[in-house]
């Protein structure tokens, strides 16, 4: 049982998915919990409920990630707050899928900006305090599809494929000051973001994954649990596979 009392973790896009399920877990082990959101408000004000309800401080956001200033502006309200930022988990993400000769610039721009530009900025905002600190801890979600690649995900791949970059670069940087940084890369993970797909078509997948279902999101959750603990105080620059085996 990992002990995160008086710590305090900052998460980007956790009013749902992944995010939500790492918000909840880190509270459910004493964690105070800072979060952003861009657009489900309902949800956020569900999640606040929950954590609350786990007797943890709760500082939520709306907050555009794609923003550099923003960020800043997100870590100071935390700091403000907690005196503190231990964890920060860089989860925000979004898809604009198609075909290259399809896609535009504007969904070229709108995911990269989103899932990568933001671990840029909150990595930026939150270095700052950690380095003060001489402690914490950085988590980026990659994905799969940044290591393999797929057809129709180019601008999503890219995306994910510069996270794995970013997080072995930083980690060089910020180890001298007790700073860890490392990145999971989940596999099909049963979310909201896969909504477009129909019951037959996640069959379909999951028969090609070798545990022969597909994750959810606790899954991710409990490998950042690990990060977060005192048993990878000397893990850094590191991609975590969360795929059943499953390699596109």
């Amino acid at each position: 049982m990992i002990d995160l009392k008086g710590k305090t973790a900052l998460i980007t896009g956790a009013s749902r998915g992944i995010g939500r399920a790492i918000a909840l877990l880190y509270a459910d082990h004493g964690c105070n919990i800072a979060f952003t959101y861009i657009t489900e408000d309902q949800e956020a004000e569900i999640l606040i409920e929950e954590l609350h309800a786990k007797n943890v401080e709760v500082l939520c956001l709306k907050s555009d990630a794609s923003d550099f200033d923003a960020a800043h502006d997100v870590v100071k309200q935390v700091v403000d707050m907690f005196g503190r930022l231990d964890i920060l988990v860089c989860n925000a993400g979004i898809t604009r899928d198609t075909l290259l000769m399809r896609m535009s610039e504007q969904q070229w721009d709108d995911v990269l900006n989103v899932n990568l530009k933001s671990v840029f900025n909150y990595s930026h905002a939150a270095a700052t305090q950690m380095m003060r600190q001489r402690s914490g801890c950085i988590i980026a979600m990659s994905s799969i599809v940044g290591m393999a690649g797929n057809a129709g995900q180019f601008n999503y791949a890219a995306s994910k494929a510069g996270i794995i970059g970013l997080v072995k670069s930083l980690s060089k940087e910020l180890g001298s000051r007790n700073i860890r940084v490392n990145a999971i890369a989940p596999g099909f993970i049963d979310t909201g973001m896969n909504n477009h797909l129909t019951e037959q078509e996640k069959q379909q997948i999951a028969s090609e994954i070798p545990l022969q279902r597909l994750g959810i999101v606790t899954d991710v959750a409990q490998m950042t649990r690990f990060y977060v603990s005192g048993a990878a105080d000397y893990v850094t620059g590191q991609i975590v596979h969360v795929n059943g085996g499953w390699y596109i």
